[in-house]
């Protein structure tokens, strides 16, 4: 019994890594890498030219813009592989043949999610060393007041990224896991996304009481204290005052942030294994 156990324990591991790398593979071949890393590019192109029409500190636009557009380049990323490497498969019944295997179903989707966060961590990578470049480039003779921090301030703001983008991913996997739907992840993930992003503003908004209107404080106020147990607020993962202007973050928000991110991330991949598991699949 104890035997069969760990054979069965090593193949799902075996596969879990399996499935690793045929993420990986098929996320650099698939279409929709080329269509939105694509997108990616023009982003950071949009920073060179963001810098070069700004009449005041064009690296510390280019930096700004570039990092926006990372951050949305990515959401994208990482939601179109989710559609494409897991809902797709289900809907095509093309999981099948994975299913078949004497492994436990957790090892296909958690190898689906750690090989799509490996194509997230590799393009957070490339897209990040092309930015900083565009930012060194962008200075020119201008002479800034505050200069930017191309080093660990950068590498944090980018952890940061990278962080948010894996409890979205984990939000899209726990639908994919259910979904009848291949475009249900794709589209509640980037609303998630948008949401749990707004919420810290919205919430800064009211705390300094709406612009002087206490009735829209007053009546939106407990609506956005019940979201705040259902939504982590993503906001806080934003480090780009640090790079920018050299003001360090609340370390101590920081790191709550960073914790709800990972036990948030844990909790939906957790809902997902339970789901995957239970799931009919005719």
């Amino acid at each position: 019994m104890i035997g069969e156990y760990y054979l069965v324990g090593r193949s799902g591991m075996m596969l879990t890594s399996s499935h690793i790398l045929a993420t990986w593979r098929s996320g650099v071949r698939g279409r929709s890498f080329h269509a939105v890393f694509a997108l990616g590019i023009m982003l950071l192109l949009c920073a060179w030219l963001a810098a070069s029409f700004s009449a005041r500190q064009p690296q510390a636009v280019a930096l700004d813009v570039g990092l926006s557009g990372i951050r949305i380049g990515l959401t994208l990323l990482s939601l179109m592989w989710v559609q494409e490497l897991v809902s797709k498969e289900i809907d095509r019944r093309t999981v099948f043949f994975v299913l078949a295997y004497p492994a436990p179903r957790a090892s296909y989707l958690l190898g689906r999610y750690l090989g799509v966060m490996a194509l997230a961590t590799a393009a957070t990578i490339l897209l990040g060393v092309t930015l900083a470049l565009i930012v060194r480039l962008a200075g020119g003779d201008y002479q800034q007041i505050h200069s930017t921090l191309i080093g660990w301030p950068y590498v944090a703001s980018l952890a940061m990224i990278l962080l948010d983008i894996a409890l979205v991913t984990a939000f899209a996997f726990c639908l994919a896991s259910f979904a009848t739907s291949a475009l249900l992840p794709l589209t509640l993930g980037f609303g998630f996304a948008i949401g749990a992003r707004a919420l810290g503003p919205v919430i800064d908004f009211l705390a300094r009481g709406a612009d002087g209107d206490p009735e829209f404080a007053a009546r939106y106020s407990p609506i956005i204290n019940m979201v705040r147990w259902f939504l982590p607020d993503l906001d806080r993962l934003d480090l780009r005052t640090w790079p920018l202007y050299g003001v360090a973050p609340e370390w101590e928000a920081v790191a709550l942030a960073a914790l709800a991110a990972l036990v948030y991330t844990g909790m939906l991949l957790g809902i997902a294994v339970a789901a995957f598991n239970r799931r009919t699949f005719a």
